[in-house]
């Protein structure tokens, strides 16, 4: 189906896999169409509770592919970026399911924005997050000036932009840049652990959710309470809502179906 992704679904879960190991997941043209293509379906498909995005062999995704680009002289950075980086971190963003980020090794450049725009980063203790944009005299691109203040604070967001600090996984656990650091031999069972939990949980609640904490980053008080209200709505008009309030009065776990 792809030439630069593997893209499986099985159980609840579709697992969206950079493959191009020999230069470290490095993005060319192809593999970001190919990406969004996966998170199109991976939206659509009623299958998918929810999703990982993870890297062949020892890297997650080092960022653009230079090689490729310099055979490129005369193109334009903000068409690249309208047309192949922004398009992924909206298609995550904007997701009505989760995704997890499966951080097997280092995330560079558009690789770490890629990582941090996921709503859960589960990273191996050999990864590394690096904002390698200053080390070739560019600026942060692919959502990560948006994501970085918001998780860091505004001044140790600066300091790793403007340095390109390598921080490694137990760093960035420690400072609230991913959810959790674990042993590399232990990454799959880590990722497994929140997969699990979500291809059994309410989708649609959690969609609506994230939708919201999205909003919530440039609205009011006010503004929350009233959308708030609006998606409850929604929410309480689903099948998982009339199921968890009919396993509860039954004292039983409930059995969503994400509907």
């Amino acid at each position: 189906m792809f030439e630069f992704l593997k893209y499986d679904i099985k159980d609840g879960v579709a697992t969206i896999t950079l493959n191009r190991p020999d230069v470290y997941n490095a993005l060319n043209n192809e593999i970001t169409y190919e990406l969004q293509a996966a998170l199109k379906d991976a939206k659509r498909n009623s299958e998918v509770r929810v999703v990982v995005l993870t890297g062949e062999g020892k890297a997650f995704c080092s960022g653009q592919d230079l090689k490729a680009s310099s055979a490129e002289p005369n193109r334009s950075f903000s068409d690249s970026i309208h047309k192949r980086y922004n398009p992924i971190i909206k298609a995550i963003r904007n997701l009505p399911k989760p995704v997890v980020c499966r951080l097997n090794g280092v995330a560079a450049g558009a690789g770490c924005s890629f990582a941090i725009a996921c709503d859960i980063v589960v990273a191996a203790e050999s990864a590394k997050l690096i904002e390698v944009f200053v080390n070739i005299g560019l600026v942060l691109d692919s959502g990560s000036s948006y994501f970085l203040p918001r998780l860091l604070g505004s001044s140790k967001a600066f300091e790793l932009a403007t340095m390109g600090t390598r921080v490694s996984g137990k760093e960035a656990e420690a400072m609230g840049l991913v959810n959790k650091c674990v042993p590399d031999e232990a990454l799959d069972e880590a990722v497994k652990a929140y997969t699990d939990y979500y291809a059994k949980a309410p989708t649609k609640a959690i969609g609506l959710m994230k939708k919201m904490l999205n909003k919530s980053q440039g609205a009011t008080l006010s503004e929350m309470l009233d959308y708030e209200a609006y998606n409850q709505d929604i929410a309480g008009a689903t099948f998982d809502h009339k199921e968890g309030v009919q396993a509860f009065l039954e004292k039983r776990l409930p059995e969503f179906k994400g509907e």
